[in-house]
Formats: C-alpha cells, sequence, structure tokens
C-alpha cells in the first residue's frame, strides 16, 4: 500500500474541520498518516515542552523514546534547525538515538502554526532503508501546514 496524498490531506482536513488543539490535531494526524502507507513502521510527534526540549506526545507503532533534547538525534536536529530531515540509513547519521533497534530509515518534519511558533516535529520511522523521498517531505509538510496553521 502506498500513500494518496491527495486523499489522505481530504480525510485528515475533514477530521479536524475546526480544531484548534494541538494534542487532537497530532492524534488525528499520526492515526491517519500511519495507516496511510505500509512504509510508516512508527508515526508521530515530539512537542516542544521546555527550551531545547521534546516530549512525545501522540504516536502510533512500537514504544518511542519519552524526552529528547534539541541537541540530539534526528528529532532534535529538525527542531534545533526548522528544516526537514530526510536520513536513509539512521546509522549513518551522528548521534541518532536508537529508539527503536528496527528502525532503519527516518523522515522528520518540523511543525509550526501560522504565529511562528515551533509546537514539535513529526516523525516517521520505517524498517526499510531508504524509505522515503522529497516527494514524501514535501506533500507531509503540505498536510502539516494546514492542519496546525491555527494550533494553539
Amino acid at each position: 500500500m502506498k500513500v494518496e496524498y491527495d486523499s489522505l490531506a481530504q480525510t485528515i482536513a475533514s477530521l479536524i474541520e475546526g480544531e484548534t488543539d494541538a494534542v487532537a490535531l497530532m492524534a488525528t494526524v499520526a492515526c491517519e498518516v500511519h495507516h496511510s502507507d505500509d512504509r510508516f513502521d512508527w508515526t508521530g510527534f515530539y512537542r516542544v515542552v521546555a527550551p531545547e526540549l521534546l516530549k512525545i506526545g501522540p504516536y502510533q507503532g512500537g514504544h518511542g523514546c519519552l524526552v529528547i533534547p534539541f541537541s540530539r538525534g534526528v528529532c532534535g536536529a529538525a527542531a534545533r534547525t526548522g528544516e526537514v530531515q530526510l536520513v536513509e540509513d539512521v546509522d549513518a547519521f551522528p548521534g541518532h538515538i536508537a529508539c527503536a533497534r528496527s528502525t532503519r530509515s527516518e523522515l522528520v518534519l518540523p511543525v509550526w502554526n501560522d504565529a511562528g511558533t515551533l509546537l514539535g516535529v513529526f516523525d516517521l520511522d520505517s524498517d526499510k532503508p531508504a524509505a522515503f523521498t522529497q516527494n514524501d517531505a514535501i506533500q507531509l509538510q503540505a498536510i502539516l501546514s494546514k492542519a496546525f496553521a491555527r494550533a494553539a
């Protein structure tokens, strides 16, 4: 099964219409994205809870790391730089945090609201190497931008 981004975007938009609570939005987005594609082994959010600190938020899949400082790992790099992290081989990423041994590749996108506040990062892990593409990053960033525009 391969994700159909137009359909996924429409489904998410209809489910979250009028919602502004960040955690409710995260729960819905994580669930819908996770079940849209077999490549997605772990799909979830790490929320900004303090300066330079992420804490696990809503997710689908096995357990995740509970706390990640901005200074560590792929999620920390996305939060610290504000840039998408597309990692084909997590073992080659300096400082990668192995929350699950099965993870081979990772895509992490920063999540901002329209006020310019970093709410957290959206983390997708795959048990396959080089599972994610630039198109995945572009399509998911568009979905996140719309979903979290008015989030508080």
